[in-house]
């Protein structure tokens, strides 16, 4: 028995000198290879991964504590939030039978009987009293208002959801991106929006170059697009910074498919409908 210990004890032993032996081999090995210079770029670039990597590491320890921190805070609000619930679930059970109701006051009735002018209205809105043989009657001032003016709408083209995109087919897609296409419709509302805020302002507060715009807006309309929302592309150089290149006609094609535009084409003119 004592002699299988100490056997074991030396296979241990031995096993522990060589693989020393052999870290200083590889050490030596390494050192060697340091002295190399066409070896050196290979080993600055290993040098510098490593640096990288450890970089990377703190940063990545620095977010998971940022995690753990919010994590915290996402327990603690939701406590809170249990508590706000179980109170309203307790106010909500005991709910007294019998409240009191809230007491209406007339002003017409005050001014009547007291003949005093509404306060809110100011001393031109008194409303007088007629006395006949002990009767007080009040006079209800005129209180009609001008019908406030109607607020023109303008219409905009809907965002492209990411739906229709993944259903646009591929040879109209190519390289165009779910981004770009938003865009692009971004930048046609505004040319819509830029348009229309023109046609809709009064001909007196223009001035020349916007009077202008107005008169070319007014000779681009036809029978086909009365009542519509459109623009065409000098609109569109007008109010954006958009580009009209190959890439743009593409998306247009795309905004096509999407029902957000079509095309009423006339007079040397395509007019871009929205749809």
């Amino acid at each position: 028995m004592m002699k299988d210990m100490a056997s074991s004890s030396l296979e241990d032993l031995c096993l522990h000198i060589n693989m020393k032996i052999s870290n200083i081999k590889k050490c030596l090995l390494l050192r060697d290879i340091g002295k190399d210079d066409p070896r050196k770029p290979v080993l600055r670039k290993i040098q510098n991964d490593v640096i990288l990597v450890h970089d990377l590491l703190n940063k990545m320890e620095n977010e998971v504590k940022q995690q753990e921190k919010q994590k915290d805070s996402l327990k603690e609000m939701q406590k809170a939030a249990e508590r706000e619930q179980k109170e309203a679930q307790h106010l909500l059970e005991h709910i007294p039978r019998y409240l009191p109701k809230p007491q209406s006051c007339n002003p017409a009735f005050i001014s009547a009987s007291y003949d005093i002018p509404l306060p809110w209205r100011g001393l031109s809105n008194t409303v007088p009293t007629v006395k006949h043989k002990g009767q007080t009657k009040s006079v209800e001032p005129n209180t009609e208002k001008k019908p406030a003016k109607e607020k023109k709408v303008i219409k905009e083209a809907a965002l492209i959801t990411t739906e229709e995109f993944a259903s646009v087919p591929a040879y109209l897609k190519g390289r165009i991106t779910y981004d770009q296409i938003n865009a692009v419709v971004q930048e046609i509302n505004k040319a819509v929006l830029g348009k229309y805020k023109i046609l809709y302002q009064p001909l007196k507060s223009m001035s020349a170059p916007v009077r202008n715009l107005y008169h070319r807006f007014i000779e681009e309309e036809t029978k086909d697009t009365k009542g519509l929302f459109f623009i065409v592309e000098d609109d569109i150089k007008e109010f954006t910074h958009l580009k009209l290149d190959k890439r743009f006609h593409s998306i247009l094609s795309i905004l096509r498919h999407c029902h957000r535009l079509r095309e009423i084409r006339g007079l040397g003119l395509i007019r871009y409908v929205i749809c």
